[in-house]
């Protein structure tokens, strides 16, 4: 009977005991006695009875184990692997399954570490993952795979339009390039489908963060089916804007309200910013958009004798800040801003920290897009960002279009 409680176990019991002992090898040994505790399910499942329990029902037997390392990041933990009698078993859900970030994330360490790229700091950042070995026909599989799935991501046909909403934002990144560091724009497209839910729309990463840049990237999308834009929030990049006009017609472009005010803090005395900014943000506070639009007035009046500077920074501004009033109140805050976005590039930051330099623009693709396609894989299976109701008033909008937008060389000041 002693023998058959080796495959059961109280959750409750074992948390509390283990938080009592306060072991430093807390996570291990969880990890550890969860992952025995499934197999020996599974494997009396197969054997259709417990270990050691005599049943009629019972068609095989338990013969043993088998070790495996399995790489986590609280380190390798020996698995013994449970053996059968006839036939075979084993856990592919725990030894082959991986997340794509975390793979992508090991096999980017691990070809850093193969290329030579400051072999201590590779040691330590392997070791930060937990693992103990990797060939190299591991690695070389395991980015293939990962390549694979990346690229049918990065690819794949955008056909849940219409888009209405669309954010785009880019990042800057390191990589080791003929012989040096270099930095590039890995640029990143999310918009809102149909359905109300976020999708990751694209990923490019280019050399520099110009017009030729953005105007290819979107012409990627629209070739793929980006359609049915209504607005695009971005910060204001030269080239980005230019780039909407050219591949988005129809489409306004709201200048992001957080990048605006820093914009505007720098063209703004020191000594003045405090309240000015309350002005600014006294224009965000309004219930509607007439409000909105006779605050924004106020505003500039007031700023006009004392900083006529900050009050012309403001009007050559208008249209683009205010781009959101056009559509319905309960949207705004998911559109005047790249907020939402921002917290995007925080994760995707919090993996490519952990590498710092990528080795080639190869290995900076496969983490970065690994960790996208897992994000675009919870918003869609999560709850919707936006209303399908919403989404059909917005539709109808009829926001400012790229004609009556400001040159981009006149507002990025």
């Amino acid at each position: 009977m002693a023998k058959n409680q080796s495959t059961q176990i109280d959750p409750a019991q074992f948390l509390n005991d283990q938080l009592e002992s306060a072991s430093p090898d807390l996570l291990r040994q969880m990890m550890s006695a969860f992952i025995t505790t499934l197999m020996g399910a599974e494997v009396d499942a197969l054997c259709g009875a417990g270990y050691g329990v005599p049943s009629s029902e019972r068609v095989n037997s338990r013969n043993g184990y088998r070790h495996r390392d399995f790489d986590t990041r609280v380190g390798t933990l020996d698995v013994a692997i449970p053996k059968v009698r006839t036939g075979t078993y084993f856990p592919d859900w725990l030894l082959e399954r991986r997340k794509r970030a975390e793979a992508a994330l090991t096999s980017v360490v691990a070809t850093c570490y193969l290329l030579g790229v400051s072999t201590r700091r590779m040691e330590k950042l392997v070791e930060s993952l937990g693992i103990t070995r990797l060939s190299k026909s591991q690695v070389s599989a395991m980015a293939a795979d990962l390549d694979a799935q990346v690229e049918a991501f990065r690819t794949r046909p955008l056909d849940a339009g219409p888009y209405t909403f669309v954010a785009a934002d880019a990042l800057v990144l390191k990589v080791r390039e003929d012989g040096r560091v270099a930095n590039v724009h890995a640029l990143v497209a999310v918009g809102v489908n149909r359905d109300g839910h976020r999708e990751i729309l694209g990923l490019r990463v280019t050399s520099a963060e110009d017009g030729a840049g953005w105007l290819g990237f979107f012409r990627d999308l629209s070739a793929r089916g980006l359609s049915g834009v209504k607005l695009v929030t971005s910060d204001a990049h030269s080239g980005l804007v230019a780039a909407i006009g050219a591949t988005l017609p129809g489409a306004s472009w709201q200048r992001c309200r957080t990048h605006y005010a820093a914009n505007l803090m720098s063209a703004t005395p020191k000594s003045s910013w405090p309240w000015v900014k309350t002005l600014l943000h006294s224009v965000f506070d309004q219930p509607d958009a007439d409000s909105v639009h006779a605050q924004f007035d106020r505003v500039i009046e007031s700023l006009d004798e004392k900083l006529p500077a900050v009050a012309e920074h403001l009007e050559t501004a208008r249209t683009d800040v205010l781009a959101f009033t056009t559509f319905p109140k309960s949207l705004w805050r998911q559109i005047w801003s790249n907020n939402p976005q921002e917290r995007l590039n925080r994760e995707i930051r919090r993996r490519t920290d952990v590498v710092g330099i990528f080795p080639n623009r190869d290995a900076l693709i496969r983490l970065v897009g690994a960790v996208l396609a897992e994000q675009h894989d919870e918003w869609i299976e999560g709850r919707r960002y936006l209303g399908t109701e919403i989404l059909a008033q917005a539709r109808t909008a009829n926001p400012t279009t790229k004609e009556d937008t400001p040159d981009i060389q006149a507002i990025t000041a």
